[in-house]
């Protein structure tokens, strides 16, 4: 499976055929999938008539319809496909933000999917020994869509369910104004860090992010195959 690189399109040189690019279905954001689009019709059911109120409702339906699990991670292809994340209960960041993506462009509102690397400060110690040792999220998946002139960034990783064992301020969504990891939870403890923004893509770069993270973490297959468990429960503990 192949993806298509990152647009080359600078944010001096913005124009409407640029924008409606981002409008395509791509290989893994499948936006005009009949999965995706019924994902996208049951999430604006009731919604208002402007982008921002749909954006705003896609962004609460992926948060909070499927809980982040980082245990359900697995690097076959078909598992970053919105398709087949549209039917799921859970999910982490990466297909979060891919369903999210595919999303707003079957709404009609161009979207485009970003990865930055984030130190988690608060990742449960089971998780952290699966990653190496280290508390480094390589590739963080994060959202952006085109709302009244401009991109508009959101993070929909952590649902509202998560948040509240663990302490961290859910993060909401007004499709104005940015959208991403707070710095410190409700104790003043210090939760994401962003280090490195790997900007903007069209679609998921698989391969690219598949080769990173087996450099920094070795064969997740190996790794994350014989873990599981309850993550709200390690990291309300933790």
């Amino acid at each position: 499976m192949t993806v298509d690189q990152d647009l080359p399109i600078g944010e001096s040189e913005v124009t409407s055929a640029a924008i409606n690019e981002y409008l395509k279905p791509g290989v893994f954001i499948d936006s005009e999938h009949p999965a995706v689009l019924a994902f996208t019709e049951k999430a604006l059911e009731g919604a208002g008539s402007t982008a921002i109120d749909q954006a705003i409702d896609l962004y609460y339906a992926v948060r909070d319809g499927l809980r982040y699990d980082p245990y359900s991670m697995n690097m076959d292809e078909g598992n970053f496909v919105a398709s087949n994340i549209a039917k799921r209960k859970s999910a982490f960041c990466i297909p979060k933000a891919i369903l999210l993506t595919a999303c707003a462009r079957a709404a009609g509102i161009p979207a485009r999917i970003g990865y930055a690397d984030v130190r988690n400060h608060l990742c449960s110690p089971k998780l952290k020994a699966a990653m190496a040792g280290n508390d480094l999220f390589m590739y963080h998946g994060y959202v952006e869509m085109y709302l009244e002139g401009k991109w508009v960034k959101s993070t929909p990783a952590f649902n509202l369910e998560l948040c509240e064992k663990v302490g961290i301020e859910a993060l909401g969504f007004n499709g104005r104004d940015d959208s991403m990891m707070h710095p410190f939870d409700k104790a003043g403890r210090q939760h994401m860090e962003y280090v490195q923004d790997h900007g903007h893509f069209f679609d998921h770069p698989h391969e690219r992010i598949q080769t990173t993270f087996k450099e920094a973490y070795g064969d997740l297959e190996i790794v994350l195959g014989g873990m599981k468990g309850d993550f709200s429960a390690e990291a309300s503990a933790g």
